[in-house]
């Protein structure tokens, strides 16, 4: 295949490119046959892939209604989530990694950000990476499998998504630059939590639901590994969060189709 023929794709797929390391790309390609065997309704679907020189091509499923970063970071963009779709949401991603740290699949993501979240109805970056891994440049992996850099970074994302703020942005104050450190000492806080929602909701909330996400963002952005729940809890607490409805507003029929990238 010429160069340029691998660049020409159809409209309805989505594609990634990844640069591979000087040493090889035995690692990449392994990654892309476990990839290539993922069946799941909240893990986007691995088409094909191409590689040549120090570039490897992914090809997915195209997902129509772009990343979850377009509905709550972009603040020109004229649609906005309501509460009640927004924990649809983060419930769909929670299943897409329940199923990756299973027994049977034993996968860590790696890469959970905003981004990665894609909708199709309306869902080890700077920010997103565990501390232990910023720290030392290594995933810790013990026994089957340790899941917990993808909590700390689901725990971002779950920060981003009720405040509507980007995890790291330059253009704040310098002690406001990094959302998780800014936002910690509030979330504990309820007259301050109420402070820090995503204008964009108004009041279409239930405090409640807000303090107990509010709780789940702190116990998974721990800075011990230790200390941060199973993906399993996650979604155990996200499923009580969404049983909690609002009195304003209450969307119904309606699912949120969640694929993660």
């Amino acid at each position: 295949m010429k160069r340029q023929d691998k660049w020409f794709l159809p409209s309805n797929v989505s594609h990634k490119e990844v640069l591979l390391p000087e040493s090889g790309d035995t690692f990449h390609e392994t990654e892309v046959k476990l990839s290539s065997k993922l069946s799941h309704p909240n893990i986007s679907k691995l088409l094909g892939y191409c590689s040549e020189d120090m570039n490897l091509f992914l090809v997915y499923e195209f997902i129509y209604k772009g990343s979850l970063e377009t509905y709550i970071l972009n603040k020109g963009f004229e649609e906005t989530l309501s509460w009640s779709m927004r924990v649809k949401i983060m419930l769909g991603t929670a299943k897409g990694i329940a199923y990756l740290h299973s027994s049977e699949n034993q996968i860590i993501f790696r890469d959970l950000k905003t981004s990665n979240i894609l909708l199709d109805q309306v869902i080890g970056t700077y920010g997103y990476a565990a501390p232990e891994y910023v720290a030392t440049g290594v995933l810790v992996v013990s026994g089957y499998l340790n899941g917990k850099n993808d909590i700390y970074a689901f725990g971002v994302v779950l920060l981003e998504t009720l405040t509507g703020l980007r995890v790291f942005d330059n253009n704040r104050p310098d002690n406001k630059q990094d959302l998780v450190q800014w936002m910690k000492p509030m979330l504990s806080q309820k007259k301050k939590l109420m402070t820090i929602v995503d204008p964009s909701l108004g009041n279409d909330y239930p405090p409640e639901a807000i303090c107990r996400w509010a709780k789940l963002i702190l116990k998974c952005t721990q800075t011990e590994p230790k200390d941060r729940p199973c993906i399993e809890q996650v979604l155990q607490r996200l499923e009580r969060i969404s049983c909690i409805k609002t009195k304003l507003f209450h969307e119904r029929g309606r699912d949120a189709s969640v694929h993660i990238l």
